[in-house]
């Protein structure tokens, strides 16, 4: 029996997806796989039981991804699942910026209570008279699952769209209308874009890419929006280049003291996945994520551990072990089975960054004693028995 603890509410789409194996516990204590939208997992004491975090969305900022990776446990996001809810936000976001159709419904509001609001209407609406996206040149930072579909749909309205990504996966080439252009130096689409989005995880490198180097070369009277992370942009810099009329709009999804109320600025109040399509879908991976590790070891679409997948064992046990990305690790495991004539009869090992991950299918079930050595080897962060 496997334990799971929801640290938010999560679908119940996907937990439905828990079979008979599975039980819902109130501590975190008891738990082997803990399901994490939005909550801080930073202050949280891991528990020794704990082996995988599921994160219900894409962002894993939430989670202490390299203090959980040197306790083995291995954390899974949900890349994808919630992109076409994200997608109709941002065409959204990008209607709402072009037309200032903000604007003209706050003054409607304002003068709601007024008898000839109707009059006054037809008199002031020049005042929030935009612009089309039709023709329009639309610069898409970022190539994922989101950036994709936000290019596909951009087609369709008649946008001339331009693509960056350097590390643009297969399957999202695949998917790319083949009408987007691909450009292969960023500043191409800061000098040539009417409108801009980005679509890209926060790391180290991309932190404040959108800084005031970057503004300085873009068109006068650009829109930017942001769904993504609100730290890829230096606002306070987008916030100068408003008042200096350099950036038409920026549409943020992440409201912090810096955008929120000033001028030239639309904040949401981070809806970019709130759907109940995409809660439905991100749970529902999570879970599958979550159930075939717990159950055959196998890792899909995690953040801090390499993807490994040897399907559900067929030999008398499985045995998983992370640990550092050194030379003779593998040599290492492989002798302690052979002194004790224990035949491996399929292996995989696989690494990302300085750690790495490796599974064994043995003929004979592994003593306590083997278990042990393994652990005790230097550079073994921790040996599950996954059968």
């Amino acid at each position: 029996m496997f334990h799971y603890y929801c640290l938010n509410p999560i679908s119940s789409v996907g937990l439905e997806g828990f079979t008979e194996g599975y039980e819902a516990v109130q501590n975190p204590a008891e738990a082997e796989g803990i399901l994490v939208r939005s909550a801080s997992m930073h202050e949280m004491e891991l528990p020794e039981k704990l082996l995988a975090v599921a994160r219900a969305g894409a962002g894993t900022n939430n989670i202490p991804l390299d203090k959980c990776a040197e306790k083995g446990i291995v954390v899974f996001n949900t890349p994808g699942a919630n992109a076409n809810g994200v997608k109709e936000i941002v065409i959204a976001a990008m209607l709402l910026a072009s037309r200032d159709i903000v604007d003209g419904i706050n003054w409607v509001k304002e003068n709601s209570a007024d008898p000839e609001v109707g009059k006054k209407a037809e008199k002031i609406k020049k005042n929030f008279a935009g612009t089309e996206v039709q023709g329009k040149k639309l610069g898409i930072i970022g190539l994922g699952a989101i950036g994709v579909k936000v290019a596909n749909t951009a087609k369709h309205l008649g946008m001339e769209v331009y693509g960056y990504d350097p590390y643009v996966s297969v399957d999202a080439a695949w998917n790319l209308s083949r009408d987007v252009k691909h450009v292969i130096d960023v500043n191409e689409i800061y000098e040539k874009c009417d409108i801009i989005t980005i679509h890209v995880p926060l790391l180290d490198s991309t932190k404040g890419m959108i800084g005031e180097a970057a503004l300085e070369k873009m068109k006068d009277g650009v829109i930017l929006l942001n769904f993504a992370r609100d730290l890829l942009v230096d606002e306070p810099a987008v916030v100068r280049a408003i008042e200096s009329g350099k950036v038409r709009r920026y549409v943020s999804d992440f409201p912090n003291p810096v955008t929120a109320g000033k001028k030239g600025c639309i904040v949401i109040p981070h809806l970019g996945a709130s759907t109940e399509e995409s809660e439905d879908n991100c749970a529902a991976m999570a879970v599958k994520e979550l159930m075939d590790y717990l159950e055959n070891g196998n890792i899909k679409n995690s953040v801090n551990y390499p993807a490994c997948d040897m399907g559900v064992c067929t030999q008398a046990g499985r045995i998983s072990i992370f640990h550092k990305n050194v030379a003779n690790m593998i040599t290492r495991f492989a002798a302690l089975f052979g002194e004790k004539g224990i035949n491996i009869s399929d292996m995989i090992n696989k690494s990302k960054g300085e750690v790495a991950y490796t599974m064994l299918d043995v003929e004979e079930k592994a003593s306590e004693e083997i278990i042990d050595t393994l652990r005790a080897i230097p550079g073994v962060f921790r040996v599950r028995v996954v059968k």
